[in-house]
């Protein structure tokens, strides 16, 4: 297998399999074979090596038989090592659990593998998914592959890493403020964050009930679209999910941005923000204009009250506290010297509040995710950058945290999309966020992809 093999899509794989250019558990052995060459990355908790090389087997023999189960067909995958794997350890990322084996998997593991994919490994986070940066004392703090001393981004750490070093083609995250397109913007992938009730949470560990979100991690657009049309659609374990639209998210994929009313919000996402970054996202502006896109400036006062919510503590991390403590406080009282201080910290701080602040807080927020609907009605979508600079040194996150943006979204109940748009003078990635009204992955999909297409796929790292 070439180097370059090692980046190819979900896309350019499926294809050679079908062309019998190169075989799943080919793919399978020379990835194996590179997560053990870079060890040093961190990206993975656990390594499923054994059962890959025989669900490669598997997909291989059914493709010689003419049985094709669709595009994910014997497509290496990892997913984040909170998603239960019957029969397979699964940490969420505490030191406490290192031993915990579920009996069941969770519905998007279930999924995927209905759809032919095969499982390489769970991938390293933040423990219990609570922290933006990727840092994890326990099982180490991934390297983010365009700079050792730079956060990888968090919580899904090690997804984002794993799939920009080429170590697996793409990955399951999770996103309660941020926790996918972070590490996309910060490790140069594409990181989708569905709408909440789109896809089931079933067998995942919770952070957060009125935040949490699944969605993928991949080198391409057109691969996370994928993915999520795999993963998406109701589940009585899930039962928010029931009554949703359905997914259909491939059939306008290549439509293109001609005609699209596209909303440039820079208030209060520019805010602070690095000159480069700014430079990155208007560049990205002018080439979603050329390609026939109308792009304008959008006041959306919404994001701008949510921070100001968030501000005050109010806002998402409040909620993320209150219901993380509430779904990890057993935990804490029978294993809390094995935390990470840090999250133990966070979690706590969610027995401070009281039951009027935090139902004020939901409140306040059904009341600004009705309002942000009514402000992006005339667009189709909005854009703005992923995080205010590239990923910050480790060393600087305790002394000089990053303001995150990435939060509203998910305050506001809407559905976004990071894609790599630019670098800095540094070599780091700079990422392009797009949102969308809830429920409308198709359309930031679609608006994604064309920019994609138009800028060339993300670099490789050395």
């Amino acid at each position: 297998m070439t180097v370059d093999l090692h980046f190819a899509t979900v896309a350019e794989l499926g294809a050679r399999y079908r062309t019998g250019d190169v075989s799943p558990v080919e793919v399978v052995d020379a990835l194996l074979n590179r997560i053990d060459q870079r060890d040093e990355t961190k990206a993975f908790i656990a390594l499923t090596a054994e059962r890959a090389r025989a669900e490669a087997q598997a997909a291989e023999t059914l493709l010689r038989a003419g049985a094709d189960l669709g595009p994910l067909h014997g497509i290496p995958i990892a997913l984040k090592d909170l998603f239960h794997t019957a029969g397979i350890r699964t940490t969420s990322g505490a030191k406490a659990w290192d031993q915990f084996v579920p009996d069941t998997s969770a519905t998007a593991a279930k999924r995927l593998s209905r759809a032919g994919a095969v499982l390489i490994g769970k991938t390293n986070m933040v423990e219990l998914a609570f922290g933006p940066y990727g840092l994890n004392p326990h099982f180490g703090t991934p390297r983010n592959p365009w700079g050792e001393d730079r956060v990888p981004g968090g919580s899904s750490s090690g997804s984002g890493v794993a799939v920009a070093a080429g170590l697996v083609p793409v990955a399951l995250g999770t996103d309660t403020g941020g926790s996918i397109r972070i590490p996309a913007s910060s490790c140069g992938v594409v990181g989708l964050k569905p709408t909440l009730e789109r896809v089931s949470r079933a067998g995942a560990t919770p952070l957060s009930w009125t935040l949490d979100s699944i969605g993928p991690l991949a080198r391409s657009v057109e691969d996370a679209a994928l993915v999520f049309e795999a993963i998406a659609g109701p589940d009585p374990a899930d039962p928010v999910t029931l009554k949703q639209p359905a997914v259909d998210v491939m059939r306008g994929l290549k439509r293109g941005v001609t005609g699209l009313r596209i909303g440039f919000v820079r208030d209060p996402f520019c805010d602070g923000a690095d000159a480069e970054v700014i430079a990155a996202v208007e560049s990205a502006a002018g080439v979603l204009r050329d390609l026939g896109g109308d792009v304008i400036d959008l006041p959306f006062l919404e994001a701008r009250a949510a921070l100001d919510e968030e501000r005050e503590g109010r806002g998402s991390s409040m909620i993320m506290s209150v219901e993380g403590y509430a779904c990890h406080r057993a935990l804490i009282a029978r294993h809390g010297e094995m935390m990470d201080p840090r999250i133990r910290a966070r979690l706590e701080l969610g027995a401070s509040f009281s039951a009027p602040d935090y139902a004020m807080a939901l409140q306040r927020r059904e009341q600004l995710r009705i309002s942000a609907r009514e402000t992006l009605r005339d667009v189709d979508a909005a854009i703005c950058p992923t995080m205010p600079t590239v990923a910050p040194r480790i060393a600087d996150v305790d002394v000089a945290p990053v303001r995150l943006t990435t939060r509203l979204v998910n305050f506001l109940g809407l559905c976004a999309i990071s894609v790599p748009c630019g670098w800095s003078d540094e070599n780091l990635p700079i990422g392009l966020q797009i949102i969308g009204k809830p429920y409308d992955e198709a359309r930031i999909l679609r608006v994604a992809h064309a920019y994609q297409q138009a800028v060339g796929m993300p670099r490789y790292p050395k």
